[in-house]
């Protein structure tokens, strides 16, 4: 798998977080399920990539409403905020990912899974968030 499919394949379980944060572990095995035939290295990093996001969770969450320009995290849509949990997890505890690859992936994501102008926001917060952390 390109490292985009399993950015995409984090999304499609972090979004799913908001509406089943006690079932975590059983939406994490579920998708696993549906991944079969997949190289057991990507699955691992899927796996370990999601897990490490939620348990920073708070630290990521705080990051991106500090950066949001007096957006509240309720008001952004769901899709969005699982994208942006990628790209600031990277940002902050990946550093051997370039800045610029973490946000071009967000906005590829935010064009396939959010409406247009979703674009342009999560690009704005992402930015704000490199210079705010001086990566």
């Amino acid at each position: 798998m390109l490292r985009s499919q399993v950015r995409e394949e984090v999304f499609k379980i972090l979004f799913r977080y908001p509406f089943a944060k006690e079932e975590m572990e059983e939406q994490i095995a579920f998708s696993m399920e549906e991944l079969e035939g997949k190289s057991e290295e990507n699955l691992a990093y899927i796996r370990n990539k999601v897990n490490a996001i939620i348990e920073h969770r708070e630290e990521i969450d705080e990051t991106i409403q500090t950066n949001c320009d007096g957006w509240n995290l309720n008001r952004i849509g769901k899709a969005e905020i699982a994208i942006m949990r990628i790209a600031v997890y990277e940002l902050l505890f990946e550093k051997e990912i370039p800045e610029s690859v973490s946000i071009n992936e967000a906005v590829e994501l935010t064009k396939n899974y959010c409406d247009e102008d979703a674009k342009g926001f999560v690009n704005a917060v992402l930015g704000k968030v490199t210079k705010n952390i001086g990566k």
